[in-house]
């Protein structure tokens, strides 16, 4: 059986990276998680409390991943097989607050992650990169081999410096190291305070919708079971020692067209508060998911119509 870590694994994606390899039942779980008040922790607690009550293939680890001792005492007492780093400060516009932070988490964070790995001989690392990392890109789609030049955030900034350890510890070890970009990720469970969520629930209120320009930026928006499915091929995969695969749908919504998704699903009128553009923020998303497909195997599954649907039967059902 795989011993498998997920740090950050009680979160978003985490949790239903989590429910998948419980399910396929070839994986014994350990999930790292400090359970930050960037958003309620209970939330998160909630997202696993189902497997710490009845699985005996599921641990849990409160904890930070700068802990370098914690980090070393997990590594040498359960000697991972494969390491799903998640664990991140997550966000534009934070990182735009807190940028030294979001510097220490998501970078020295990363490092004391990969060195933990690395001493106790860990065989397959997938790190969550993000698309913030093309920043300002020219070239639509974004493709893999596109130059990392022009990130507008602290964040963004990280998350290259987290890919770049990513290769040098692939270099120095004997470690498949994988970076996932992941594209806009959404669907039951997504944080509150991202875009879909966060408006679902005022426009559910009554309240206005904060949109920052004129509603035509566009994102790739990714449905988590697509998101999830792309992961565990990574996890599984073979190949070149160090590989970087774009993982979304493949199609650029823009923002207007979101927000009438959801009125239809919601069954609901937005009221917009219209706003100056963000400091940050890019002006569209879109992965070219070619490399994914031909040696991962990805065919996301979920448009963005279909996913939206999904979405709001998810957060009607917990009002309920």
């Amino acid at each position: 059986m795989r011993r498998t870590l997920i740090t950050g694994g009680a979160g978003f994606i985490g949790s239903h990276l989590v429910d998948c390899l419980i399910a396929k039942g070839n994986d014994h779980v350990t999930v790292l998680d400090n359970f930050s008040d960037f958003y309620d922790p209970a939330i998160k607690r909630t997202n696993v409390s189902a497997h710490l009550k009845k699985n005996s293939r599921f641990e849990l680890v409160e904890g930070d991943i700068c802990d370098d001792v914690l980090m070393k005492e997990m590594f040498a007492r359960s000697r991972f097989d494969c390491v799903v780093h998640l664990a991140a400060r997550a966000g534009v516009s934070p990182s735009l607050e807190h940028p030294l932070a979001y510097e220490k988490t998501n970078v020295r964070g990363t490092y004391s992650v990969l060195e933990a790995a690395r001493a106790s001989n860990t065989r397959r690392f997938i790190f969550a990169s993000s698309s913030s990392v093309y920043g300002l890109n020219s070239t639509i789609p974004f493709v893999e081999t596109d130059p990392l030049i022009h990130p507008i955030s602290p964040y963004a900034a990280t998350k290259i410096a987290g890919e770049s350890a990513c290769r040098v510890y692939s270099h120095l070890c004997e470690m498949r190291v994988i970076c996932l970009r992941f594209f806009t990720a959404y669907g039951a469970r997504q944080r509150p305070d991202l875009a879909i969520h966060k408006f679902a629930r005022l426009m559910t209120e009554g309240k206005p919708i904060p949109v920052y320009g004129d509603g035509t930026t566009k994102r790739d928006y990714t449905y988590i079971d697509d998101i999830v499915a792309g992961t565990v091929a990574a996890m599984e995969s073979e190949g070149e020692r160090f590989d970087v695969f774009n993982l979304g749908e493949s199609r650029a919504v823009e923002l207007n067209y979101l927000i009438s998704l959801l009125e239809q699903a919601l069954g609901v009128k937005a009221v917009i508060d219209w706003r100056p553009p963000q400091p940050g923020d890019v002006p569209i998303t879109f992965a070219d998911i070619g490399k994914a497909g031909r040696l991962l195997g990805y065919d996301p599954q979920t448009p963005i119509e279909t996913g939206i649907e999904k979405f709001a039967a998810w957060f009607k059902s917990q009002s309920v």
